[in-house]
Parts: C-alpha cells; sequence; structure tokens
C-alpha cells in the first residue's frame, strides 16, 4: 500500500479586513500595525449623545484647534500596537529588574550618606508625582483624541508614565529600607519645597487644558524634554557617588525618551506641516510651553547644582528640537 501525499495552495479570496480595504484596496496586505491601528475608531452610529460636554460627540475633531484631512496620516514610526508595545516593554521591565536586584543584592543605595539620601530623596523622588501628573495627560489626550492612530500611542505612553512613577518610587523604598518614609518626604517636598512649586504649578495648569492636541504639545515638548530632561540628563554631578546607580535604576527612562520621542517628533511635525494655520498654532503653543517650563525648572535647577544653567540648556535643547519638526517658535 502507498500513500500519495499532495500539497495544494489556497489562496485567499481577500487579503485583509475591510476598513483596510476601503483605504488601500482589496488585494493589499497590510500588517498588522495597520490592521489593529487604521480607521478602528468609530465615527457614526452612536449610542445616545454624551451628557458631559453635550456640544461633541464622543469622538469629535472639534476637541482641537488643529485641523486634519486624515487624523491617521500621523502614524506612530514605531509601529506598536497592543501586543508590540507589552512585548517590547516587557524586554525594558526585564532589565529594570536585573537592575534593581543588583542594586538591593549589594545595598548600594542604602549605604548612602545622609546628606546625600536627603538630596535624592529631596530632587528624584518628587518626579514621580510629576509622571502621575503626565500619566493623567497623555491618558486625557487619548480620551479626547481622534483616530487611533494618535490615541493609541497616547495611552501606551500614558502607561509609560506610570511604570515611570513606580520605579521612582522603588528607588525611594531602596534608599529608606522599604519603610516607604522617603516617599512621605518626597510628597512634601512636591507640596511645600519651594524649589518644586514652579513645576508643581504646571503640571497641575496642564490639567485643566481642554485642547487635546495642545496638551499633547505642552506635555510631550515642554515637560517631558525640560523638566525630566533636567533631572534625568542633567543631574549626575548632584547625585555625586550615587550617580552610576541612579542612572542605572533609571536606565527605563532612558530607553523610553528615545524611543518617545520619534513617536512625537512624527506626530508634531505632521501637523505641523499639514497647514499654515496648524504651524501656526503649534508654534505658538510650543513657545509659551517651553517657556513656562523652562521658568518652572529654573529654581529646581538652582537649588539642586547650584545656577539655573541646567533648565536653560535643557530648555533650549527643547527649542532646537521644535525647531527641527518645523515649529517656528518665534510665531
Amino acid at each position: 500500500m502507498t500513500v500519495d501525499l499532495k500539497t495544494i495552495a489556497i489562496e485567499p479570496k481577500r487579503q485583509t479586513f475591510g476598513h483596510i480595504a476601503r483605504r488601500f484596496g482589496a488585494d493589499r496586505p497590510a500588517t498588522r500595525y495597520e490592521e489593529a491601528t487604521l480607521d478602528v475608531q468609530a465615527t457614526a452610529n452612536f449610542h445616545y449623545k454624551p451628557l458631559w460636554e453635550p456640544e461633541y460627540w464622543h469622538y469629535d475633531v472639534r476637541k482641537t484647534q488643529i485641523v486634519m484631512q486624515d487624523w491617521y496620516s500621523l502614524r506612530d514610526p514605531r509601529q506598536l500596537y497592543y501586543a508590540t508595545y507589552n512585548i517590547g516593554r516587557a524586554g525594558w521591565n526585564g532589565a529594570c529588574e536585573r537592575n534593581f536586584a543588583l542594586a538591593e543584592k549589594r545595598n548600594l543605595l542604602g549605604g548612602l550618606d545622609p546628606a546625600l539620601r536627603g538630596r535624592i530623596e529631596r530632587f528624584l523622588l518628587p518626579l514621580r508625582h510629576a509622571h502621575w501628573g503626565a500619566n493623567m495627560n497623555m491618558s486625557e489626550a487619548c480620551q479626547r483624541g481622534y483616530g487611533t492612530a494618535v490615541t493609541a500611542p497616547c495611552i501606551f505612553s500614558a502607561g509609560d508614565h506610570l511604570g515611570m512613577a513606580q520605579i521612582v518610587s522603588r528607588i525611594g523604598l531602596l534608599l529608606d529600607g522599604q519603610t516607604g518614609h522617603s516617599l512621605d518626604r518626597a510628597k512634601e517636598s512636591w507640596m511645600t519645597d519651594p524649589a518644586w512649586q514652579g513645576v508643581r504649578r504646571l503640571v497641575e495648569d496642564s490639567f485643566v487644558e481642554r485642547d487635546w492636541f495642545r496638551l499633547l504639545v505642552e506635555q510631550t515638548l515642554a515637560i517631558n524634554s525640560v523638566v525630566f530632561g533636567l533631572i534625568y540628563d542633567r543631574a549626575d554631578a548632584a547625585w555625586d557617588s550615587a550617580a552610576t546607580t541612579v542612572s542605572l535604576l533609571t536606565e527605563f527612562m532612558a530607553d523610553w525618551r528615545d524611543d518617545e520621542g520619534r513617536w512625537v517628533d512624527a506626530v508634531i511635525s505632521g501637523a505641523a506641516a499639514e497647514s499654515e494655520a496648524n504651524k501656526q498654532l503649534i508654534s505658538r503653543w510650543a513657545a509659551r510651553a517651553i517657556d513656562r517650563a523652562a521658568a518652572a525648572a529654573r529654581p529646581l535647577a538652582a537649588a539642586l547644582l547650584g545656577d539655573e544653567a541646567a533648565a536653560e540648556a535643557a530648555a533650549n535643547d527643547a527649542r532646537t528640537r521644535a525647531t527641527r519638526l518645523g515649529v517656528t517658535l518665534d510665531a
């Protein structure tokens, strides 16, 4: 008895889902990113008009002054969707866990002198509250934004900020032997220390911004670039003998900054290039936001490093970046 094995090729009748076929044509295979992102947001047949802000629908292009012919043109160059985002961040988190395990095993923070420990508590740990504010803002940009190409990366960014707040909190727990007292002192610094009040006001003022794209500009080009840039990139001298350990434990933040920067640059440059009106709006928002962030960061830099130069340098980096994206800061 012989068995004759044969193979046949089955050609699919359609290459992709309907929402992709309507955009690109039926015979074009789509990437997973495109299938999970493009034209996914509902645009019609909502169940009822919202009771809050009844002048808007759930998803409404009028929630920002920015006007786009196609909001899905603002795509993420990282091509992140739910699966790839979580897979990527799991790898980063694994590296972070190993760094914390090393710091705990070698007691890298437990043996610091009280003055240095107090400096880290006063100037690094309060960033957990700034990250929480960023989580709120990026969640707001997600829920008020338009088009999954923009709103999905916004909620990914919100998750990143929540994770970074937890990383900063864990640094505090390493400092105080897992008691949490350092976090209480850091909260008091955030609430009452004059060095932090400009930053706190900057963050809290951002909570009431209703134009979601303007909020996105303020958070990403100003707060992230200037405030986080000051502490994470320009404060090594302040950490003295703990500088290497702090850099090790905040490695996630360095990876995140470069990764998210690619998406932010694509969105802002794409929106600014869409029309002269968009460019003027974004230019005005960015100029004001960076100036405010610089003013808020100067007292912090002076208290931490002895002068305001680092804050101004971080602000100048933000201005250079904005100019590279097609934004005119003297608008």
